[in-house]
């Protein structure tokens, strides 16, 4: 019925008189049917009607769906689609619509700017459902303040509906009533606000993400045996006499990546690249599967790691821990002194891990360091020889015009009670790289093999930036004194690749390669092999982190599948084909989210750490300019805002074309790039936010006045204000 009104008003409008006639329902059930169908399509806003009620298709209207984003300070935006302008919603037309809800906007007749407005008129699906937050007391029931700041109405919750919770604690409310005001449910505890870690369990489970795995996968692991079955070792390549070591960071436990490498008589390299077997311990279709599915990745925060299989798999049997069997799938591969792959093996195999090598301590022996050379002295040459061999490779990546962000990455420090203790850089060292260029020809390896056999495959893939992105990038990297050359519309890496290498040993290089990367498209996963343009790279897939990432896994799943037991039938290729595309999807946006949630728990964690040291000052880089004022980069990473307000020595405008900051007065400039002092003027770990100013500028934001009580409540004290003078 609603296939056929839809067809029906692609001609014109219609009332539902006319849809009656032309559809033949002339009794009283039939126009029932009808009126149902119009409502639901309504609902769903598919159809509206206009002024004559008469019925009409959506984009044949003056309205639009999206999904509205409310800005903190009240107004929002409503998203329709990547391609399409974002329409401005101010906060007298929000309706009682709330963040990220799907709404139906009516569109201003008398634009006021250039950008579009309109005004909600309808709530088609709530967004937000379910919200962390903290539960305060009010008069006869609790109420609850929810954690994000774009939701910012109090939640009613009766105590018959509290499940056991007081004031005081953070939980999880599902909202079950939205007029005439909201009123909600309990429906999770996380605990005491000031409980330890606690405030990092309230930003997981705002975001949904799974922690406690389900019952059904402890009984289905209880099953897995903590030692290699003898059995299965038979029917692999027996690498356990070879010299294969791990390198991990220092406090790593889920190792699933190890080494070996031979010089051949022929000059040639022969790497081998084992990595943990998990798809034979992670059967398709199971518990365990469909958990590791619905986490898609591990994710790693300041003081703990939810990780995407249970720990009796992650740290234990799949684990490529040291003088232990285990099971691996392995790439093998020859490369010539020129960096070219010219044979490769993928095959089952059992090791047994010689060393558990840290990334520090390999470091240390490749700089001369005696006494680890002299501990490590079964090993040392292999590492000397992994660093040649990784210099080749990288050179080779080099030269087809990889793009090598290097970018600052920092890692907060907390305490036992899960207080930040500091923030500092994590060091990228010679073994880092040695293991990522070892990691990336054998993802480029094994994507090429599947692409040429023409079969259901998972790929990781990273398409050109957009024009106008690379505009925004190309007017401040000219004002940096770095032009592109060639055409934006077909811009190829190598050119971007030589402006972050002509940064390198400048101050604004940390600049350059951060802009670089936001406006570059997000990496994703897709059936199609649509090459990589960040690694400037035909092919590639994730093949290196099966413990950690569900795609990886998948791909393990298919080489199992394909050359391992040869089924290659036509069922098999339709089933694969048939889930590809939705596995690949479901892991790209499980990725994103555990990104968020990383980066939403660091900005928080700073901020707390921050808190700690208003007043204090600081040089840092100006790392962006917006119409709001600009961001200062400390060299820990730590980023804060001046706002423009607080740049009280001049009137400042924004200049969007150069992006920069102008004194309309003295003439001073703020330019990406600057360095500047600064000077620590708030902090919020709740709100995420910190705050700089400029040092010898005088703060521009109002004290709070302190108001005396009388002991008499009937009677508000009398306050004197003077007239402030400018």
């Amino acid at each position: 019925m609603e296939e056929r009104i839809l067809e029906l008003l692609q001609e014109k409008e219609r009332s539902i008189h006319e849809l009656q006639a032309l559809l033949a329902l002339n009794n009283s059930e039939g126009f029932t049917v009808l009126l149902k169908a119009l409502n639901h399509l309504e609902d769903e806003g598919k159809v509206v009607r206009n002024e004559k009620n008469e019925y009409l298709l959506i984009e044949n209207s003056n309205y639009i769906v999206g999904v509205l984003h409310i800005n903190k300070r009240g107004f929002g935006f409503v998203i329709i689609d990547e391609e399409s302008e974002d329409i401005f919603i101010s906060s007298r037309d929000l309706k009682d619509a709330f963040n990220m809800d799907t709404v139906m906007v009516e569109l201003k007749k008398h634009q006021t700017g250039s950008r579009k407005e309109g005004r909600i008129v309808k709530v088609i699906q709530r967004g937000q459902t379910r919200l962390v937050g903290l539960l305060k007391n009010a008069k006869r029931e609790l109420v609850f303040d929810a954690d994000d700041q774009k939701f910012n109405q109090p939640i009613y919750i009766d105590h018959a509906h509290s499940h056991g919770a007081v004031a005081g604690h953070k939980v999880v409310v599902e909202i079950k009533t939205y007029k005439p005001y909201l009123k909600g449910n309990v429906v999770e505890i996380i605990g005491h606000v000031g409980d330890p870690g606690v405030d990092i369990l309230s930003v997981v489970s705002q975001h949904e993400a799974h922690v406690e795995f389900p019952k059904e996968v402890y009984d289905q692991i209880s099953t897995i045996e903590t030692e290699v079955d003898p059995k299965e070792i038979k029917n692999r390549t027996d690498l356990r006499k070879e010299t294969i070591v791990t390198i991990d960071g220092d406090d790593a436990k889920d190792l699933d990546d190890a080494i070996s490498l031979k010089k051949l008589k022929n000059g040639n390299y022969y790497l081998g690249v084992h990595i943990a077997d998990v798809s034979y311990y992670v059967q398709e279709g199971t518990e365990l599967d469909k958990e590791a599915l619905a986490r898609g990745t591990s994710i790693y925060l300041v003081d703990r790691v939810i990780p995407m299989l249970p720990h009796k798999l992650s740290n234990g049997i799949c684990s490529l821990n040291p003088h232990v069997d285990r099971l691996a799938i392995s790439c093998f591969m020859e490369i010539t002194p020129q960096g070219e792959v010219v044979d490769h093996d993928i095959v089952e195999s059992v090791i047994n891990s010689t060393e558990r090598m840290t990334y520090n301590n390999v470091n240390k022996i490749l700089a001369g360091d005696e006494k680890l050379q002299g501990e490590y002295s079964h090993v040392c040459d292999l590492f000397f020889l992994m660093k040649e061999l990784a210099q080749i490779l990288q050179k080779t990546r080099e030269d087809r015009g990889a793009i090598d962000f290097d970018t600052n990455e920092a890692k907060v420090l907390v305490d036992e009670k899960g207080k930040p203790t500091d923030v500092v850089l994590r060091q990228r060292g010679e073994s880092d790289r040695i293991i990522e260029s070892f990691m990336l020809v054998a993802n480029e390896t094994v994507a090429k093999h599947f692409k040429w056999l023409d079969l259901p495959f998972i790929y990781r893939v990273h398409e050109n930036p957009k024009v106008d992105k690379l505009r925004k990038f190309s007017t401040i990297s000219r004002t940096l004194g770095y032009t592109i050359k060639g055409s934006l519309e077909d811009i190829r890496s190598k050119e971007l690749s030589k402006i972050v290498e002509a940064s390198k040993g400048t101050d604004e290089h940390v600049i350059i390669s951060t802009l670089l990367l936001r406006c570059m498209a997000k990496a994703r996963y897709d059936e199609q092999c649509l090459g990589h343009f960040g690694l400037s790279d035909e092919y590639y897939t994730h093949f290196t982190s099966p413990i950690r990432r569900y795609p990886d896994l998948m791909v393990h799943r298919l080489i199992r599948t394909y050359l391992f037991k040869k089924k290659l039938d036509q069922e098999t290729l339709f089933h694969f084909a048939s889930i590809m595309q939705n596995v690949a999807d479901q892991a790209s946006s499980l990725e994103r989210k555990a990104i968020d949630i990383e980066r939403e728990v660091d900005d928080m964690k700073m901020a707390e750490y921050m808190e700690d040291h208003i007043g204090e000052t600081f040089e840092g880089i100006v790392s962006s300019i917006t119409n709001f004022g600009m961001f200062v980069e400390l060299p820990n990473t730590i980023e804060g805002l001046i706002r423009m307000e607080d740049l009280v020595d001049d009137f400042y405008y924004f200049d969007d074309v150069n992006l920069q900051l102008i004194g309309k007065r003295t003439g001073r400039r703020f330019k990406v790039s600057d360095k500047v002092k600064i000077k620590i003027s708030a902090a919020s770990k709740r709100e995420k936010t910190i705050d700089f100013q400029i040092v010898g500028m005088k703060s521009n934001k109002k004290k709070k006045k302190t108001v005396i009580i009388n002991k008499r409540r009937d009677k508000k004290p009398k306050q004197k204000f003077k007239r402030k003078r400018r």
